[in-house]
C-alpha cells in the first residue's frame, strides 16, 4: 500500500523535498550559524517518552515507541516539524518500576525542560507519575497504562489518556460473555491493572454471575493452585462456565493444561499482542473484545500504519503500536490547534473535547476526565494456517457511544 497526503500543517512531503533540493546550493554557500543551546531548544518541541524499554512489559513499551515515532512521521508528512518547530522525543526507560518512572518524569519536566510527556507502559508506574505532572503543571499523555484510577480517583487536570481504560475493556468484553445462565470466574494479576480490570468487569456484567475472583502474582508461571480454586468454584454451576482472563505479559493460558474441558469450563479473554495470541490457537471459537488488531479497522490512518510498519519491519503493526501512533496523532492535532504553542493551558484548552484521527478511527478526549472515547472490537478466534496466531475475526465494531463508560474522577 502507498499513501500520499498533506501533513497536518499544509505542505505536501514531495513539495517540501523539492524546495529543499532547490535551496541546496544556497544552503551550501551560506555560512554556518550556531544558535545558543537555549535558543535552539526553545525552537524545539521537547517530548519525554517514558516507557518500559526493559522489564516485564518490555514488548509493550517497544511497540509503543515504534508507533509513536511513526505517528509523528505520518502526522507531519515526514518533516517531524510542527509550525516550524522540530519535534524532539527523549526516550526514557522506567524499567516497569514506579519510583524510577516518577523520578524520570520529574527530571524531564524540571531539568530537561520538556514541554509534555507521554507514557508509561504499566499502571503502577503511571499512578506514581500523576502527582508529578500536577506539581510541574505540565501534560502527561498516558499511553498505554490501563487502570481506571488514572483517569478516575487519582486523576488531575494535566492528565490525558489515548490508551483505553479498564472500563472500556470490561464493557466491551461483557458484550461477548454477559449472557443469561453463564457463570464466570476471573483470573487476574494482583496489581493495579488486574484489580482495576476485574472491578470494571464486575460492574459491567448485567446477566452473567461472577462466582469467583482469583488474583495471582504478576510473574506467576505455575497456575495449578489458582486454577484448581477456580475449577472448584465453577464445576458445580449449571449452564455455561467461563474463566475470564485479565493478564499482561507471560502466558496465563497454561491454565488450559488443567484439562478444563473435562469440567465443561471455557476460557475467554480480550485481545493481546500477536506473540501472546499464538496461544489463542488452542481456543477456536473463543470470543472477546480487542483494543486493536491490524486487520479490523477500515480507515486511511490504519492503512498508512500497516503500510509503514510492513515497510520498516516486514510485519504487521501490533496492539501497542497502534496506541503509540494514536498518542502522536493526539499531540500533533493539539499542537496544530495551538499553532505550535506548547503553553500548558493552551494545550489543555485545545485538547478538552478534541477529536483526532487514529488507526482505530476517530477518538475524542472526554472533557470531564480527559479519557479518549474510542471504538473496541468484538471478535471470534478462527484458525488460519497463514498466521502463527489465532486470528481475531471481527464480529462487530463497538462504537464509543454504545459504551456507557463511567466518569470516575472527582472533578
Amino acid at each position: 500500500m502507498k499513501f500520499q497526503r498533506k501533513d497536518l500543517f499544509g505542505a505536501r512531503p514531495n513539495r517540501r523535498r523539492a524546495l529543499v533540493k532547490m535551496a541546496g546550493g544556497a544552503a551550501l554557500a551560506a555560512p554556518l550559524v550556531h544558535l545558543p543551546q537555549s535558543l535552539a531548544q526553545a525552537r524545539e518541541i521537547r517530548i519525554a517518552h517514558i516507557h518500559s524499554k526493559t522489564g516485564p512489559l518490555e514488548a509493550y513499551g517497544k511497540q509503543t515507541q515504534a508507533g509513536l515515532l511513526m505517528g509523528f512521521e505520518y502526522a507531519t508528512g515526514g518533516s517531524m516539524q510542527i509550525a516550524g518547530r522540530k519535534i524532539v522525543v527523549l526516550e526514557k526507560d522506567d524499567q516497569g518500576k514506579p519510583d524510577v518512572g516518577k523520578n524520570l518524569l520529574a527530571a524531564a519536566y524540571g531539568d530537561e525542560k520538556v514541554d509534555l510527556a507521554i507514557g508509561p507502559t504499566a499502571s503502577p508506574v503511571a499512578l506514581a507519575m500523576l502527582p508529578v505532572a500536577e506539581e510541574y503543571r505540565k501534560i502527561l499523555l498516558v499511553e498505554p497504562a490501563v487502570a481506571d484510577s488514572i483517569t478516575g480517583e487519582r486523576w488531575n487536570r494535566y492528565i490525558f489518556r489515548t490508551g483505553r481504560n479498564s472500563s472500556q475493556d470490561a464493557i466491551a468484553n461483557a458484550v461477548a460473555v454477559d449472557k443469561d445462565g453463564v457463570s464466570i470466574a476471573t483470573m487476574a494479576q494482583d496489581s493495579a491493572f488486574g484489580r482495576a480490570g476485574v472491578k470494571a468487569f464486575r460492574e459491567a456484567l448485567k446477566k452473567a454471575r461472577l462466582v469467583h475472583e482469583e488474583y495471582l502474582p504478576p510473574a506467576t508461571t505455575d497456575f495449578t493452585a489458582g486454577g484448581q480454586r477456580m475449577i472448584d468454584k465453577l464445576r458445580g454451576e449449571a449452564g455455561r462456565k467461563i474463566i475470564f482472563i485479565i493478564w499482561a505479559g507471560g502466558n496465563p493460558f497454561k491454565i488450559a493444561d488443567l484439562d478444563l474441558k473435562r469440567h465443561g469450563i471455557e476460557i475467554a479473554t480480550g485481545g493481546n499482542i500477536l506473540p501472546a495470541m499464538v496461544a489463542y490457537k488452542q481456543f477456536p471459537g473463543m470470543e472477546g473484545a480487542a483494543y486493536y488488531y491490524f486487520g479490523m479497522p477500515r480507515n486511511t490512518v490504519n492503512d498508512a500504519l500497516v503500510s509503514m510498519h510492513y515497510r520498516k519491519y516486514q510485519s504487521p503493526p501490533d496492539f501497542f503500536t497502534a496506541g503509540g501512533f494514536a498518542a502522536a496523532m493526539a499531540v500533533a492535532t493539539a499542537l496544530g490547534k495551538t499553532r505550535g504553542d506548547t503553553d500548558t493551558e493552551k494545550l489543555i484548552a485545545a485538547m478538552e473535547g478534541m477529536s483526532f484521527d487514529t488507526p482505530k478511527g476517530k477518538m475524542t478526549f472526554r472533557k470531564e476526565d480527559h479519557q479518549a472515547m474510542q471504538s473496541m472490537y468484538h471478535f471470534r478466534i478462527k484458525i488460519d494456517p497463514a498466521f502463527n496466531w489465532g486470528v481475531p475475526e471481527l464480529i462487530r465494531e463497538i462504537k464509543p457511544e454504545e459504551m456507557m463508560v463511567p466518569i470516575r474522577n472527582k472533578r
